[in-house]
């Protein structure tokens, strides 16, 4: 298995493995919380969570040579934990330290299952692509959807009728206003230019303001401000039939199919981030609850659950505030925040009952007192 880069490969001596087992099963005990792996110049290589912080790190000291947890053990020479006041609390305090600190071992082998979304890159010529995580580059964020097939063939749908590329994001852009390039023969660098579904902008065959006007059509469908692909679809599906040509109007009912699945996707996508928007009430494994003020998805403010009139009162005002700032579009899923948005999401669908703990931010005031 190859090393991770700039994380050292050195074992530690079996005695001095020996000495940091005794000494997490001496003071580790079994509540939730976030641990790092330090290498010997204190760098943070490694930072995970656990329900139980004593059972996880002891796991390490029985893993097989060949597992990651094992790599990543004979890489550390110190290991400091946290405890946090519940799961849901450790998975944030693990999510915001990663981000701060991009340790080596989970940027290179954390491998996850992303949820799946369409991006538009920056750069030249934007691109309108699907997948399952951010690259470098990329713009505007949509999602999350929960078919990658459906979402691959509506966002092939929605570039065929922008004429928007689908080509590698290194492909040299050429527009049309660069004209003294010219003195050769223009080809285009696939065969879509020529079908029509590709206004061929590596080529010059179309122009900057043209090209990028169409990519901001496709951002205003995704965000639902404009119905134009649809409404294309149908023109050429009802001429069509208009002409007895059938077999041209099933083609043009499929992408209209397409495209409205892709446009209640979006809707239910947008919904779903604009119900993420209360007071969440974190019950602690020893009884300290917390309050968690979340904000399509992110969490804005955390604070012990207040208990007397004066902390109900300070915190109703904080919830006051974020309750202003919800005017304004929520779409698209703002990049800094994605994976934070991403881990709620998925703990409130993994743990539904854990939404009848949560009062809308408007109400709030009411249900406190």
């Amino acid at each position: 298995m190859p090393a991770v880069a700039g994380a050292p490969t050195l074992a530690l001596a079996s005695a001095d493995l020996e000495r940091l087992r005794v000494r997490v099963r001496a003071l580790a005990e079994n509540r939730p919380g976030v641990y790092r792996m330090l290498s010997a110049t204190g760098r943070i290589l490694y930072i995970g969570k656990a329900r139980k912080i004593r059972t996880r790190l002891l796991s390490y000291f029985r893993a097989d040579n060949h597992d990651k947890a094992a790599r990543i053990l004979q890489a550390a020479h110190d290991i400091k934990w946290d405890y946090a006041p519940s799961e849901f609390a450790a998975l944030l305090g693990e999510l915001r330290l990663i981000r701060q600190h991009r340790p080596p071992y989970n940027v290179q082998m954390n491998r996850t299952r992303r949820e799946l979304l369409i991006k538009i890159s920056g750069g030249a010529a934007p691109r309108v692509y699907g997948g399952s995580a951010v690259a470098v580059g990329d713009r505007l964020a949509y999602g999350p959807f929960n078919s990658m097939g459906r979402m691959l063939d509506a966002v092939r749908v929605l570039n065929d009728l922008l004429g928007l590329r689908d080509c590698a994001a290194t492909m040299p852009i050429v527009y049309a206003s660069q004209g003294d390039l010219f003195d050769a023969p223009r080809h285009a660098a696939c065969m879509r230019h020529q079908f029509g579904t590709c206004t061929g902008p590596c080529a010059g065959f179309v122009s900057e303001a043209d090209y990028r006007s169409r990519a901001d059509v496709a951002a205003a469908f995704l965000e639902g401000r404009t119905l134009t692909p649809l409404d294309r679809a149908v023109h050429a599906m009802t001429e069509a039939a208009a002409a007895n040509d059938f077999e041209r109007a099933a083609r043009w009912r499929d992408k209209f199919e397409q495209l409205e699945w892709l446009l209640a996707a979006t809707s239910r996508a947008r919904t779903a981030i604009d119900l993420l928007t209360f007071v969440y009430r974190d019950p602690g494994t020893f009884g300290d609850d917390r309050a968690y003020v979340v904000r399509r998805g992110v969490v804005r403010a955390t604070y012990p659950w207040p208990g007397t009139p004066i902390e109900q009162a300070a915190f109703a005002g904080v919830v006051a505030r974020e309750q202003e700032q919800l005017a304004g579009p929520a779409w698209p899923l703002p990049l800094e925040f994605l994976d934070e948005i991403l881990l709620v999401s998925a703990w409130f669908r993994r743990h539904p009952e854990a939404l009848r703990r949560t009062t809308p931010l408007g109400e709030f005031d009411a249900n406190c007192h």
